[in-house]
């Protein structure tokens, strides 16, 4: 009989997870993040298909146990490379999929090509499950301890590793575990393991660049780059934030000025292009040290503020490539403090490329900081005269909604409001977007620091707004305090002088708007008059687009779509409307709903062709008793339906706070990697050593019951989970209240500090988490061994929608419901433990 392989479970288990993030971090170069997640969701259905099958097929299966677990990890480690190889060769172009009826195919080809991986992987685990059913929490520990590390070693070695190169790691990776689960099951091939070891230690380095070289859609900026004579890629580099491309085009150079004023007499330096994931086009500025070359960045939009302060001290969020530092420069700011998340990017500016940009960041007025703009911001108590918010996340990809599905913390109501609390009397927030018609983001830029200024007691908000037009770009001012006359006055100007447009000012006229770049409507106008009076709530139920402002509960500033206005869009797809469309919300509930069908099929088809078999062998239902062979009348009798109940309540649940806490504590790190990182490993981690508590406590109350009749045994294994719940719902709720208050009080320690207070704060509610698993696949052994292939497929199945699930709920209703409605689904579970 082999043993319970507990390390290469645990090995796998990693490999899986890891495989997971990383083919998010593929798919978003070659393709978009919205379509990443649409695929890998569905794939990830995999893990429900292989408990749909080992529940079907556990009586061949169960004895091969392990053959069929070496099979299932050796297939995952090749697989894992030749489904990414062979899906990105499928010319899926998801910008014709409402015209090519061949796109939907094409789709679905990558669908099943994804599938594999994690198919053969989770048979692997689920058999575990079922093989090994009276270790259920010792194996669950193993698991999801693994999925933890893995979680957290794939995204410290994307900072080491190439994407490509970790893909090949990661294959190795499933070889190793396979040759590990022969070891611990004492297989008697005894040379597998060696040849295993040797091939896992030979793949990464072994298979062709070519075969897995990555194919980035050719609608991305880069790949149109590219395409232009004698240009070329002259440096790149990769980390978990993102794939930096440096490109040159010495044939037909670079001139990026967003927006630039049609009356500029100067034109930009020469520049160099650096792209992020293929797209988001900034420029690298040639600089050596003189104003001159740099007039240019005196006719863009975002020169505005410039021309209304005197000399200010600016803090520049998301200043990249370095434009905005050069504007500041050229402006003689009196001092400039720069903040970058990604290293990449400033080791371009100051190190790779340092004689042609000139160092901007090494200037002596100049300070750079390494770190995410909001918490930099939270964490330090300095004042500015000038706020710049780059233009940097707002590419002309977001206006066919490619970022709706990502959240950003930089540009909520409580954002505002701390910038606002960092601004000198009389200091302005500056942020520039590009224009998008219909108006959308600067129109829910503009509601934001309406509200913000509202929440912090401002009586006549409207009094410190200004919004200005390009042609290309449009700039929103927040004044802390009032625009003076003088303010008006220097305004009127500079629009003037480079033919913008005023949006927005104090006491505007109808007549002053729209006077160079000519729109049908003064459209800026009309909809900043609009949120600006009583009737607001009107106007934001009747536009086209969603431009309530966002806010830390519900982060998704990028959310523009709107049910009501998709048939109009897409009846204007024949005259070019379709970048009117925000595609990642429906391409977010086409996922769930694609999701949720075939998750219904998994759990159900199983359920229907077993009742099927216990009817044939017995005339009777399925499992209104134990169908163990050491079966006593005391038996607790089983309910498929209660199994069901339970644990598609507890795999929503878990995923749900899962999620919704990794979201709150981004605030706490002030940066998503380490949030992702971090909390996604201690909520797995912690939740392992709940589940290896469990499965002690369990023994404890075996020895002491052992004599008890089987009935006692199983109240005592519910008490367990009902006290389980009761602290996850303690806690979880404590937390919604506790963290918003302790947050701000703790950002300001240093990241190693507040890393640690993050693992403390997960661990007690993780460790909670991770009971109600174990215990309930417990039970369902000890009363119905037949059904735990399927109850651990549900709890898969359930785990992958809700995922998708949790995002829609949070666009809608906010991350704190989300939790409130985990715990509610808790509370279910335990009322229907079987």
């Amino acid at each position: 009989m082999p043993a319970a392989p507990l390390f290469a479970l645990s090995l796998l288990s990693a490999a899986a997870l890891g495989y997971e993030l990383l083919l998010m971090r593929l798919f978003s170069i070659i393709q978009w993040h919205h379509f990443a997640y649409m695929m890998i969701s569905v794939a990830l259905l995999g893990y429900g298909a292989a408990g749909a099958m080992v529940a079907l097929a556990q009586r061949w299966l169960a004895p091969r146990f392990a053959t069929v677990f070496v099979g299932g990890a050796i297939l995952f480690g090749v697989s894992a490379v030749a489904s990414f190889a062979l899906a990105q060769r499928v010319a899926f172009n998801p910008l014709e999929i409402l015209w090519d009826p061949q796109q939907p195919l094409r789709l679905f080809l990558i669908y099943l090509l994804l599938f594999v991986p994690f198919f053969c992987a989770a048979t692997s685990v689920c058999l575990t499950f079922t093989r090994f059913n009276d270790q259920i929490p010792r194996i669950y520990s193993f698991d999801i301890v693994g999925a933890g590390l893995g979680s957290l070693a794939v995204i410290v070695a994307l900072f080491a590793l190439a994407p490509l190169d970790a893909l090949r790691l990661l294959g190795g990776v499933g070889l190793a575990a396979a040759a590990l689960a022969c070891i611990e099951c004492r297989w008697h091939r005894h040379w597998l393991p060696v040849l295993l070891l040797g091939v896992a230690a030979v793949l990464p380095a072994s298979l062709p660049r070519d075969w897995i070289a990555l194919r980035p859609s050719e609608y991305k900026e880069l790949s149109q780059a590219l395409r232009i004579k004698d240009a070329h890629v002259v440096a790149e580099s990769s980390s978990p934030l993102g794939l930096v491309t440096v490109v040159e085009s010495p044939l037909i150079p670079f001139r990026y000025a967003p927006g630039l004023s049609l009356n500029a007499t100067t034109e930009p330096p020469p520049q160099l292009g650096v792209f992020t994931d293929g797209d988001g086009l900034s420029a690298l500025n040639r600089y050596d040290g003189r104003r001159e070359p740099l007039g240019y960045l005196d006719y863009l939009t975002s020169a505005l503020p410039y021309h209304l302060l005197w000399r200010p001290k600016v803090l520049v969020l998301g200043s990249g490539a370095g434009a905005d530092v050069l504007q500041a420069l050229y402006h003689e700011a009196s001092a400039i403090d720069a903040v970058e998340l990604n290293p990449q990017i400033v080791d371009a500016v100051q190190r790779r490329f340092a004689d042609f940009s000139g160092k901007p960041y090494s200037a002596p007025n100049v300070r750079l900081f390494i770190g995410e703009a909001r918490g930099f911001v939270a964490a330090r108590g300095e004042r500015y005269d000038l706020i710049q918010v780059a233009l940097l996340d707002s590419f002309s990809a977001s206006s066919a909604g490619l970022y709706a599905l990502s959240e950003s913390y930089l540009y909520t109501v409580e954002a505002f409001q701390d910038y606002l609390r960092h601004l000198n009397p009389g200091g302005m927030l500056a942020i520039t977007r590009w224009v998008t018609l219909p108006p959308r983001d600067i129109l829910k830029l503009f509601a934001t620091g309406m509200l913000a200024m509202e929440h912090a007691g401002v009586t006549q908000p409207s009094r410190r707004l200004v919004l200005i037009r390009g042609w290309k770009t449009t700039t929103l001012l927040v004044k802390n305090g009032e625009f003076s006359d003088a303010d008006i006055v220097a305004l009127g100007s500079f629009c003037r002088a480079r033919s913008f447009d005023v949006g927005y000012y104090p006491g505007m006229r109808a007549a002053e708007a729209n006077r160079y770049n000519v729109l049908e409507r003064p459209y800026f106008f009309d909809a900043a008059r609009a949120l600006l009076s009583p009737g607001r709530n009107t106007f934001w139920a009747r536009y086209k687009f969603d431009v309530r402002p966002a806010t830390d509960d519900k982060p998704y500033f990028f959310h523009f779509f709107k049910w009501r206005s998709l048939p109009e869009f897409l009846a204007l797809k024949g005259r070019g409307g379709l970048p009117l469309l925000e595609w990642g919300y429906p391409v977010l509930i086409a996922t769930l709903l694609q999701a949720a069908l075939t998750a219904l099929a998994l759990i159900l088809f199983p359920l229907w062709v077993m009742r099927r078999r216990q009817r044939a062998a017995h005339g009777s239902p399925l499992l209104t008793a134990s169908s163990r062979s050491d079966a006593t009348p005391s038996a607790a009798a089983i309910s498929g339906r209660r199994v069901a109940i339970y644990f598609v309540a507890v795999g929503f649940a878990f995923m749900f706070i899962e999620i919704a806490f990794i979201q709150k504590f981004i605030l706490l790190l002030s940066h998503p990697l380490y949030a992702v990182a971090v909390v996604l490993c201690a909520f797995l981690s912690f939740a392992g050593l709940g589940s290896r508590y469990t499965q002690r406590l369990q023994g404890r109350e075996a020895l002491l019951a052992s004599h008890a009749p089987r009935p006692r045994r199983t109240t005592n294994r519910r008490s367990v989970a009902a006290t389980a719940i009761v602290a996850i719902s303690a806690i979880s709720l404590s937390y919604l209240f506790v963290l918003p208050a302790l947050f701000p009080l703790l950002i300001p320690l240093s990241d190693p500090a507040r890393i640690v207070i993050a693992v403390l704060l997960v661990a007690p509610l993780a460790f909670a988490m991770g009971m109600p698993f174990p215990l309930g696949l417990s039970r369902v052994a000890a009363g119905a061994e037949t059904l735990v292939p399927w109850a651990w497929g549900i709890n898969a199945c359930t785990s992958v929608v809700a995922a998708v699930l949790a995002t829609v709920l949070a666009i809608h209703l906010g991350f704190t419901a989300v939790v409130v409605i985990a715990v509610l689904l808790y509370l279910a579970a335990a009322a229907a433990y079987p």
